[in-house]
């Protein structure tokens, strides 16, 4: 059994050591708003926050993560996450959408860290987040955007 502190509730769930933290929220937890999308790491669709970090659920086991703080979609808040999801909203960056919580919990990362970012800070933290609609041009454009709304 692990303890996990998610959204600031804490959680008592049963989960072998190897059992990611993906399957925990979405099956044991029922917060079904971080997706499933390759299992390996390499889409982004799992990302969550450890410790204000983006990381991705589907490879982090949840047993390792006793003490650390997760947030996921459903929990994020706060003035950047209000100004990325407004401006989300506000360009219609989302097509089909599938990707877009671990797109969002991406930038909420970087614009956590870098207020004013560059095209290659844009890069870097969203390389790994695969939108199969290929709506990086509107993706790049809302986080630029949101930096501006939080005086970047």
């Amino acid at each position: 059994m692990a303890s996990l502190r998610i959204n600031g509730t804490t959680h008592s769930v049963v989960a072998d050591d190897d059992i990611p933290l993906l399957w925990v929220l979405r099956d044991e937890l029922r917060m079904t708003g971080t997706k499933f999308g390759c299992g390996i790491a390499q889409c982004g669709a799992c990302t969550v926050h450890v410790d204000g970090r983006a990381a991705r659920a589907c490879v982090t086991p949840a047993a390792a993560l006793q003490g650390r703080e997760i947030v996921t979609i459903e929990g994020v808040t706060g003035d950047v996450a209000r100004a990325v999801q407004e401006t989300w909203r506000r360009l219609d960056v989302a097509q089909c959408g599938y990707c877009q919580s671990g797109q969002i919990m991406s930038a909420i990362a970087l614009l956590s860290e870098i207020r004013r970012p560059s095209d290659a800070d844009i890069d870097a933290a969203m390389t790994g987040n695969v939108c199969r609609c290929a709506t990086y041009v509107r993706i790049r454009a809302a986080i630029h955007d949101a930096a501006k709304t939080l005086g970047g």
